[in-house]
């Protein structure tokens, strides 16, 4: 049995007016996404546990059969995975953001959480530049993609409440700060950030040619390596993570997916999406089991885009699920669940814990309803079908597909 998981980041919306009462995915043109949920079966999953912040962590591990409560101790662990950085349990992990803080008065509003989404070699050359004015050996920054980058906290056990960024766009700054046991320590680590971007050529460049330049660290999503059991061991099968963001690559290394890198992969719309569907396909010829991710959705839904968001959903569509459901067919026996793992509202720029869209068809004719409906949110809901808690939705896909079908 093949197994196929193709994941657009975020791409779940609410109905938007300027479209006509429909979603992103509703307005998109997805005729690979209609098959399956067409011809196979479509419901919701609730991603997002109640008490836990909606995030693309908590909802991939509830997708990847992991229960937040037990397997999440923060974002930050998860990425230090994907970048081969072991974590102790006297270390805490930061996510470490490129931002770009704006002045209005007295006020400090955060611009823009991604630096005008600075290019990798760019952010790397700025987080080496602060590791070696402000890193000791307690306090290391690591590179990663783009503005997403590491600070590793060495021998602190610290119980802080921090905020991310990207869900305080436009918002004065100050009423966000880190709160809670060294507090003052991370906060003092931002501002002094402030101060060696501010001069830095990279920065200067980036002005002089029209671009955002990075004004700022902002740490967040702490944790400590968390325990998690790998689903390839769970199940007995090889697999592997698709995936531009650190942060997915991270939850596949916990999980024993091998991570595969795709050139030209960039976690935004400029993605190589074909490339990541050639490595999907080309995997699957050896072995069972791939997650496809793709962030590009996600984005445009932070940055509010309607007419981007749908374009990076057809381009999902039409790049990644189109080929990798005709590679299926190649194959005797599969299954293939395509989804979102929580939705981005371009009405308020932010994930929000609200049910997720899936669809999964079985090359089974017994394991598929069947009932001809378009892949989106009006006709998940109808479909009566909900797997609340998430992380249950996983072992179905795996090991009981045709008992949820049974069921429902």
């Amino acid at each position: 049995m093949k197994y196929a998981v193709l994941l657009g980041d975020g791409m779940a919306d609410y109905p938007i007016d300027e479209i006509g009462g429909k979603t992103a995915i509703e307005a998109a043109d997805t005729p690979a996404m209609d098959k399956i949920a067409g011809n196979g079966t479509i419901g919701l999953i609730d991603t997002i546990p109640k008490g836990f912040t909606p995030g693309s962590d908590v909802a991939n591990l509830s997708i990847l059969g992991y229960d937040p409560a037990k397997a999440h101790s923060g974002r930050g662990p998860l990425e230090a995975a994907s970048m081969g950085i072991k974590i102790s349990q006297s270390e805490i992990a930061f996510r470490c953001n490129l931002v770009t803080l704006d002045k209005e008065g007295s006020k400090t509003l955060m611009a823009d959480f991604t630096a005008g989404h600075i290019t990798t070699d760019e952010a790397g050359v700025l987080i080496h530049e602060l590791n070696n004015k402000i890193g000791t050996s307690d306090t290391v920054f690591y590179p990663g993609v783009g503005y997403r980058n590491l600070l590793v906290w060495k021998g602190r056990n610290l119980f802080l409440q921090t905020t991310p960024p990207h869900d305080i766009v436009g918002k004065e700054i100050i009423h966000y700060l880190p709160q809670g046991e060294g507090a003052p320590e991370i906060s003092g680590l931002m501002e002094a950030s402030q101060k060696i971007l501010s001069t830095h050529p990279v920065n200067g460049s980036r002005i002089r040619s029209g671009r955002r330049p990075a004004t700022s660290i902002w740490l967040w999503g702490q944790g400590n390596a968390p325990t998690i059991y790998p689903l390839t061991k769970r199940y007995c099968i090889r697999g592997a993570m698709i995936s531009a963001v650190d942060l997915l690559k991270g939850i596949g290394v916990y999980a024993g997916l091998m991570p595969l890198s795709v050139k030209g992969a960039t976690g935004y719309t400029d993605t190589n999406y074909r490339g990541k569907a050639q490595r999907a396909c080309e995997f699957l010829r050896e072995g069972d089991f791939v997650f496809v991710h793709v962030e590009a959705p996600d984005e445009m839904g932070h940055e509010g885009n309607i007419e981007k968001k749908i374009r990076a959903i057809e381009d999902f569509d039409s790049k990644v699920v189109a080929p990798i459901l005709q590679e299926l067919d190649n194959y005797e026996q599969y299954r293939i669940m395509v989804l979102s793992d929580h939705l981005t509202p371009v009405s308020v720029k932010t994930h929000v814990a609200d049910p997720s869209p899936f669809a999964v068809y079985s090359s089974k004719r017994e394991e598929n309803v069947g009932e001809g409906a378009l892949f989106g949110e009006t006709n998940a809901k109808s479909s009566g079908i909900l797997i609340s808690p998430g992380h249950l939705l996983m072992d179905y896909f795996i090991n009981k597909w045709g008992d949820l079908i049974r069921r429902n």
